[in-house]
């Protein structure tokens, strides 16, 4: 796991680089999550994040890739909007 975690922070630092999102959407295109799988992921990151580190580690080590990958793609294209 902590492998995967390593490729996907690298994945975020390229895409950062790069603020093309071409290869982001083909990813995520490709997932298996559902839009309100997504939409869940997102209300619970967002609500996870203000709460204490213990909570939202837990619920973080227990994502699916698929997941994962949704949540790197939502803050790479945070991160090209806020700069």
């Amino acid at each position: 796991m902590e492998e995967l975690n390593n490729n996907l922070d690298n994945t975020v630092i390229d895409s950062l680089k790069n603020k093309d999102h071409t290869g982001i959407n083909k990813q995520l295109d490709q997932l298996s999550c559902s839009h309100s799988d997504i939409i869940q992921l997102l209300a619970e990151y967002v609500v996870l994040a203000e709460q204490d580190d213990d909570s939202f580690d837990a619920w973080y080590d227990g994502l699916c890739e698929d997941k994962l990958k949704v949540l790197k793609a939502f803050e790479i294209m945070r991160a090209h909007l806020e700069s």
